[in-house]
């Protein structure tokens, strides 16, 4: 059971919701990551194929 006080302590809640904040932005990176190497991937083919 809760009591009063226990509601306006943070309990760790700050902390997790940064730690999802760094997940989601190392999420965003790899797929940005991912999208740029087959972009680079696609643009190299595409200039050896007009060799």
């Amino acid at each position: 059971m809760k009591t009063r006080l226990s509601r306006h302590r943070p309990s760790g809640r700050f902390i997790t919701s940064l730690f999802i904040q760094e997940l989601t932005m190392a999420d965003l990176a790899f797929v940005v990551t991912t999208v740029a190497v087959f972009a680079l991937v696609a643009f190299i083919a595409r200039g050896v194929t007009k060799l």
